[in-house]
């Protein structure tokens, strides 16, 4: 793939629409525009957009852009990551319009620390040596405090690249990287057109181990549908077993409008989860699971357990607990439960007996018409507007 724009002049600083959750204090550095892919059914984020490649020299400036603005506020710096509101307030009014948007991604950054960079959009991995290792150079040029710089790729992607490129971008600073599994299930990968199977999976995350990166994997509850939902956690979870990541990542499936996978929804070829057989689902993964060494994080909006996280095998037992938990509520509260979480009133199955919060989900479930039968339509509809 050659830049898109190499023949185009320099439009300014850029940045991409996401990032894992995990990159939250990161500088996000974007190399690539839209995904090269964007088929998968699911996926809202990049649905009519042109992948692009950006030009090297185009995203070091963005660099020197971070690190300009980074000087400036270190001058202002009461020390290391400390500023004083109006010093802040008074540089900023000192900026041209177009220096407001770096700026601000230069300050988030500096008050979060500077550790961690993000190579965005959605496959950084798709770029020859020749062009992320001079970014990987810069970076560490001009920060070379940074302890953490990720990406995200395709299993696809990382099963073309030669092992020897991987451990280039390993030496050069790039030493965690994100792949979306979403499932280890070849029917549920094929029927959302994932462009991967289990095998490929597998083979691309152990390739990413040996190279000597971090490797965070991702899986959804709820993708398989209540036909695929045995299936897709079973078979998710031996791959998982058998890559062994540094961290399983839980991203429960949401369907906005607009997405094909919300068309097979409203023609009837795909049927939803609701919450508790998602929560039964999980709880089939987690009993599966076995050999795995890495953390598990529940560490999304959508994810309907926040507490489900820990270090494996040894809270294993808690995690599985924990769905049981659910599974085995009264329905009134589950109920409350399923409102309050999604409402962002509760985070843990022990706020359903705190008498404040359960007068708060209440009073929510009044002001919502939300009732235990018409619940999962409700909380889904809340979902939708997450994504």
């Amino acid at each position: 793939m050659s830049p898109d724009n190499d023949r185009h002049p320099y439009q300014g600083f850029e940045q991409g629409p996401i990032r894992p959750p995990s990159e939250a204090h990161s500088l996000l550095v974007r190399v690539t525009r839209n995904c090269h892919w964007n088929r998968c059914t699911f996926c809202p984020v990049y649905k009519g957009a042109r992948f692009s490649i950006r030009p090297v020299e185009h995203v070091l400036k963005d660099l020197d852009t971070i690190a300009s603005h980074i000087e400036k506020l270190e001058f202002i710096s009461a020390g290391p990551g400390i500023l004083l509101e109006d010093d802040v307030i008074q540089l900023f009014k000192s900026l041209t319009r177009e220096e407001t948007v770096p700026f601000r991604a230069a300050l988030q950054w500096y008050v979060s620390g500077m550790e961690s960079v993000f190579l965005q959009d959605a496959d950084s991995l798709v770029l020859r040596p020749d062009r992320i290792i001079p970014i990987l150079a810069h970076l560490k040029k001009l920060f070379p405090r940074v302890k953490r710089i990720t990406s995200y790729s395709r299993s696809d992607t990382i099963a073309r690249i030669p092992d020897a490129d991987l451990r280039l971008f390993r030496e050069a600073g790039l030493n965690r990287i994100h792949i979306g599994m979403e499932s280890g299930c070849d029917a549920v990968l094929e029927m959302m057109r994932k462009g991967a199977t289990k095998d490929l999976h597998v083979r691309s995350g152990l390739k990413v181990k040996a190279a000597g990166m971090e490797l965070s994997e991702y899986y959804m509850p709820g993708l398989g549908g209540r036909d695929l939902w045995r299936e897709h956690a079973q078979d998710t979870a031996d791959a998982m077993n058998r890559i062994n990541p540094d961290f399983i990542r839980l991203r429960t499936l949401a369907i906005p409008d607009g997405t094909p996978l919300a068309e097979e929804v409203r023609a009837g070829r795909f049927r939803r989860c609701p919450d508790i057989l998602t929560a039964e689902e999980t709880l089939l993964f987690l009993d599966i699971l076995e050999g795995v060494t890495g953390y598990l994080a529940s560490d999304h909006a959508l994810n309907l357990f926040p507490e489900l996280e820990g270090r494996l095998p040894g809270d294993l037992v808690r995690m599985k607990d924990l769905a049981w938990r659910f599974l085995t509520m009264e329905p009134d509260a589950r109920f409350l439960y399923q409102l309050g979480r999604r409402l962002g009133i509760m985070s843990r199955l022990a706020d359903t007996d705190d008498p404040t919060l359960k007068s708060d989900v209440l009073s929510a479930a009044a002001r919502f018409g939300a009732t235990p039968e018409n619940i999962d339509a409700i909380t889904d509809a809340i979902v939708r507007g997450f994504i």
